[in-house]
């Protein structure tokens, strides 16, 4: 690429990026833990009923949602602050917290925008690297956190492994960056399939910074809703540091409703779980090897090259699914969970198209 004549920031003109495929609404999309079905039809009417012309000229105020989410959660308004999706909470805390040239200490393989955001402002990503049976050696994330380390990053479920941490493991890691001045950022953007928070650790500790989003369980990942869940301290820092108008209005306005209906928050939950179930028993009743991730996903072995299933897949039967091309994930297709109904959709083209 020519190089332009005006300055760029070293650090963002070395960024190497790859993003989603574009047209995807064409296809079966168990490729990104998406819902593949998405909320009820008469859910989502009733919420855009409310959409007015007026609403739409109005700039984004926040506290409405913010208040009801702190309530459902059990914090105070003050311990939570809203994004336009976990992204960009995720670029808030790295650039709030960590300095330039410092550390970010996280497993690896693990979500890609934390070290993508580490290239992008100029700070050291060190990745604590999977063993070679999935699992994570916690002491070697401790014994990777020193002075140099800014912060510490978990995600409980991991993406894309799926492993967890234990109460114990966690307050071990949270007091290790505790003694070395780090913030921890637990990323909880699964833990609605998962079902155990850190929450109760992170009450507190002034040190701990909790992510949680509305682009999985509440599946309205286009309109771009996350919270970040901290001290007062921590949420002052990153309000100091966000956009005056982060998360859109719509966003809010659907973040607010999902809060007023906890019925839907269960039916979501009870769909979830029953695709899932009826995928691993499918899957492992052909023969499989499959993991169950403690997110809205699953591993499967492939019996063909798992690279080549995924793009047959893609080409023949117009069905998404996440694969990897090298190290220790090839072997394996991750596919997202749905309702049984959506579940089927996959499992019959999956089982032609790898028994070939």
């Amino acid at each position: 690429m020519t190089e332009p004549n005006i300055f760029v920031d070293p650090n963002i003109a070395s960024t190497e990026r790859a993003f989603p495929m574009q047209g995807r609404y064409a296809y079966l999309r168990y490729d990104m833990n998406e819902n593949p079905e998405g909320l009820p039809k008469e859910f989502v009417d009733s919420v855009l009923a409310e959409i007015t012309p007026e609403f739409l000229s109005i700039y984004p105020e926040p506290d409405a949602f913010l208040n009801k989410y702190a309530d459902y959660m059990g914090v105070s308004r003050e311990n939570v602050v809203a994004t336009n999706g976990t992204d960009t909470a995720i670029r808030y805390l790295l650039q709030t917290f960590c300095g330039k040239g410092h550390e970010v200490v996280t497993v690896s393989p693990s979500f890609e925008m934390y070290w993508v955001n580490c290239d992008i402002l100029g700070l050291k990503h060190v990745p604590v690297t999977y063993n070679d049976d999935l699992t994570i050696n916690v002491d070697r994330i401790i014994d990777a956190i020193t002075p140099a380390t800014d912060i510490v990053v978990l995600l409980n479920p991991n993406n894309p492994v799926g492993n967890v941490y234990t109460d114990e493991e966690a307050t071990a890691i949270i007091d290790a960056a505790e003694r070395n001045h780090a913030l921890v950022i637990v990323d909880e953007a699964y833990q609605y399939f998962y079902d155990h928070s850190f929450l109760d650790i992170a009450r507190g500790r002034k040190n701990v910074a909790i992510l949680r989003t509305f682009s999985k369980l509440f599946s309205i990942a286009s309109l771009r809703l996350g919270v970040i869940i901290s001290s007062p301290e921590v949420i002052h820092y990153v309000e100091n540091a966000k956009l005056t108008f982060d998360a859109n209005a719509l966003a809010l306005k659907f973040g607010e409703r999902i809060m007023d209906n906890k019925w839907l928050i269960k039916d979501l939950m009870a769909k979830q779980q029953g695709g899932k179930d009826y995928t691993l028993s499918t899957l492992a009743g052909a023969g499989y090897e499959v993991r169950d991730c403690r997110g809205n996903f699953i591993f499967v072995r492939t019996k063909r090259n798992a690279a080549q299933v995924a793009r047959e897949l893609q080409d023949e039967k117009k069905v998404l699914v996440k694969y990897w091309s090298s190290g220790m994930l090839a072997p394996y297709l991750r596919v997202s969970t749905g309702s049984v109904e959506a579940m089927r959709k996959f499992v019959e083209p999956f089982l032609e198209v790898d028994s070939r």
